[in-house]
């Protein structure tokens, strides 16, 4: 359905057929620049911000520079106002100017436009929230790159969870996104897997989970290693006879990576998330990690210490960097820079990022420092995004270093939980699949709920409760909102947009709390892109979960006897859980639909 506000001149960079907000911020804009030439329309709309509690929205009359105070100026906006289908009243607060808009035609006007691009959108998909401002860029990204033989740990997790959330919010502003997980499957401790792997390998173990039975290997020829000095001579030579192509050296490997990547597919699907691209630091041909090195001889950055290769950053404050080992094999930082090179050649990418824990802050910097001393023009499209660490995580007994051991954790005691209410329970066809994704959500919101530099500590207690801003409280919100088709079956189907009246709902403080955080979630969108930060996305998910929880006493469906207001409200809830629904699959999150 189409909007039926007055038409109004448009602003660059501004889009009302996506944001209807967009249309009364231009509404506004418009009202003061038309009062306070010579500002223009654009001028006007920057200044547009969201105003604090109860204020939809403020100007701050300063930030224009215009001659006058704002006393004056305020006045002459608001000389001879007239409410109309944007704006219901100004207020004049000392250097401030307060929008209120007009409560009708914001609800009316937000919950058509979810309507119509959740089920009626050109793309066919739900787009609601979506933006094309990255339409014809492209994206390569990093995320996850576990080593394989060596635990996916905590901070391979944060990687994961927050590398598929921007793989995510890319897609949904138009860009093209190519998903990489650049496997740690290359380097000494191989040598160590196959020295050891004779004494204590199994192939049946190897069959049933590689990535355990590899890393149990690793685990016993390390400890062997520390009594006995050959084991470690014994791997270098296996490493280098790999480096150096030796095919019988490299024959089990191949094995051992292909099973680990299997293992590790099956993995991400519990998490919601895949990647494009399954590569590692063994792809990276030798071909330009030697270019690299030569590139930086030439132009004098090399140095040599007891025949290992190193780079001089200390004048950018980045101290020096090893790029390759005495016995000539490669390292990672070396690595990295003919890897970035190949993917340039391969994907020539818009933008580049590397969802990377801050304690590799230096490595990137000295990695990315390289590529822009060796003049590559494309050096300034590369990201990191960083994130801090994560404190306490293990399983209740105390010991974890496996993702599917948290996984399962967290399964069983939603489960244990879930079995508490015996007629909901009986009601779910497949407990064990629900109890999994509440789990995961607990994971992923307490991951996602601060800003990501901040280390946080894991507490499975608060994680998985369903009091206070959890995962589990998400997930409960949304099958609420779900089930009010099932429990009102007599207003189903609902008549279409045009025929259902909402203006009931103008008189409801509840109704327009609810719409106007509904129309924000494309805002929210567009300041994660910039930001790069889940935690306003989760934010913004609990403040609308809240929002609906604090109207089902007053704004009630079963049991009203007038049929449109019943219509009206029933229409609100089912908007709000498509746009919650919406903000938790940006999020790499499943909503479920019973629990």
């Amino acid at each position: 359905m189409v909007s039926s506000l007055p038409s109004l001149p448009s602003v660059p960079g501004t889009d009302p057929s996506s944001c209807i907000l967009d249309a009364f911020r231009t509404a506004i804009a418009k009202r003061v620049s038309d009062a306070l030439p010579p500002l223009t329309l654009e001028q006007a709309y920057t200044g547009v911000d969201y105003g604090k509690k109860g204020v939809d929205f403020t100007i701050a009359l300063p930030r224009f520079r215009l001659p006058g105070k704002p006393d004056e100026l305020a006045k002459k906006v608001l000389t001879d106002f007239q409410p109309d289908d944007f704006v219901s009243s100004i207020t004049h607060d000392k250097q401030f100017l307060h929008f209120q808009l007009n409560t009708a035609s914001l609800i009316r006007e937000v919950l058509n436009q979810i309507h119509t691009l959740t089920y009626d959108s050109p793309t066919g998909k739900p787009s609601y929230g979506t933006n094309t401002s990255g339409a014809g860029k492209k994206l390569v990204i990093e995320y996850s790159s576990p080593n394989i033989a060596k635990s996916f740990h905590v901070g391979h997790l944060r990687s994961t969870i927050i590398g598929a959330f921007l793989n995510n919010l890319y897609k949904a502003c138009g860009w093209e996104v190519i998903s990489l997980n650049y496997l740690g499957d290359w380097g000494t401790q191989f040598g160590m897997i196959t020295t050891g792997f004779e004494k204590y390998g199994s192939q049946e173990e190897l069959e049933k989970d590689a990535i355990k039975h590899l890393y149990d290997v690793y685990v016993k020829v390390s400890k062997d290693a520390e009594t006995d000095p050959t084991v470690k001579v014994e791997a270098a030579k296996w490493f280098k006879r790999m480096e150096d192509g030796d095919e019988s050296a490299l024959a089990n490997w191949r094995v051992w990576r292909e099973m680990s990547v299997k293992k590790y597919i099956e993995e991400y699907e519990r998490l919601n998330t895949s990647f494009d691209v399954y590569t590692g630091e063994s792809e990276v041909g030798k071909e330009w990690q030697d270019r690299a090195l030569e590139r930086l001889e030439t132009m004098g950055l090399i140095s040599d210490a007891n025949g290992a290769k190193l780079v001089d950053l200390e004048k950018w404050k980045l101290g020096k960097a090893v790029l390759r080992k005495a016995d000539g094999t490669s390292i990672y930082l070396t690595r990295d820079i003919g890897g970035a090179i190949e993917r340039w050649e391969k994907y020539q990418f818009d933008k580049m990022i590397y969802v990377v824990a801050s304690q590799q802050d230096l490595h990137l910097s000295q990695f990315f420092k390289m590529l822009s001393l060796m003049e590559f023009p494309w050096a300034d499209r590369l990201e990191h995004v960083n994130y801090g660490l994560v404190l306490g995580m293990s399983t209740r007994k105390g010991t974890a270093v496996f993702l599917d051991q948290i996984i399962r954790e967290a399964s069983s005691v939603m489960h244990e939980q879930m079995k508490r209410n015996e007629v909901k329970y009986n009601n779910i066809e497949d407990p064990e699949m629900v109890a999994r994704e509440v789990g995961i959500t607990g994971i992923k919101i307490q991951d996602m709920a601060a800003k990501r530099i901040n280390n946080y500590t894991f507490n499975w207690d608060r994680m998985l409760s369903f009091e206070g801003d959890t995962g589990p409280y998400l997930q409960y919100a949304h099958v609420r909102l779900t089930s009010m088709e099932r429990k009102n079956p007599e207003l189903i189907p609902l008549p279409p947009p045009s025929q259902i009246d909402t203006s009931s709902l103008a008189s409801s403080q509840h109704a327009r709390d609810i719409a106007i955080l509904l129309g924000s979630y494309p805002d929210v969108v567009k300041t994660a892109l910039k930001t790069h930060e889940p935690s306003g996305v989760v934010t913004f998910a609990f403040r609308l979960a809240h929002a609906i929880s604090s109207a089902w006493e007053t704004l009630v469906v079963k049991g009203e006897e007038d049929r449109e207001k019943a219509c009206a409200r029933l229409w609100l809830y089912l908007c709000a859980r498509d746009v919650l629904g919406a903000s938790m699959r940006l999020l790499s999150i499943r909503p479920l639909e019973r629990m």
